[in-house]
């Protein structure tokens, strides 16, 4: 199934950890229709901008593959809303910046990136249809534990 022009669902929804761990990871109609939203409102736009393919490294997870890594089940991921990604050759605080000046997005969080190197990190994108926070963050490790800070691009 086609989310955009360049984004189907399967891309969006798979999951080594699901396929090693027995996971169902299937989206029901309300988490498709929010990663239509999401790749229409996000990813469309980056890939058509950047004209590079995007990789997804990781879009819907349901609520039983969000526990298993370790993060909340109430996770827009779990909605269908986020999505991590990269495009190979773009420094990812450009790729962030770029979205923050040019789509509605409810949270922009840019992780683990290092200034001086573009390869690290990704970055965490969700969009809501009803009322986007615009929300930009970046994610850092301190003494073991993630720290979220706000940021301006």
């Amino acid at each position: 199934m086609n989310l955009s022009n360049n984004f189907t669902l399967a891309e969006l929804v798979k999951s080594q950890t699901a396929v090693r761990k027995n996971i169902n990871n299937e989206p029901g109609t309300a988490e498709i229709n929010n990663l239509i939203h999401l790749a229409e409102a996000v990813l469309q736009p980056v890939r058509e901008h950047f004209g590079k393919p995007v990789m997804i490294s990781s879009g819907y997870r349901s609520p039983a593959l969000c526990e298993a890594i370790g993060s909340s089940a109430k996770s827009q991921h779990a909605q269908g809303e986020a999505a991590d990604f990269e495009i190979p050759g773009v420094d990812n605080m450009q790729l962030a910046t770029w979205i923050s000046k040019n789509t509605i997005f409810d949270q922009l969080i840019l992780e683990y990136y290092e200034p001086g190197d573009p390869n690290s990190g990704w970055v965490h994108c969700s969009a809501v249809k009803e009322g986007p926070r615009a929300q930009v963050l970046k994610a850092t490790k301190v003494e073991g534990k993630t720290k979220y800070e706000n940021i301006l691009l």
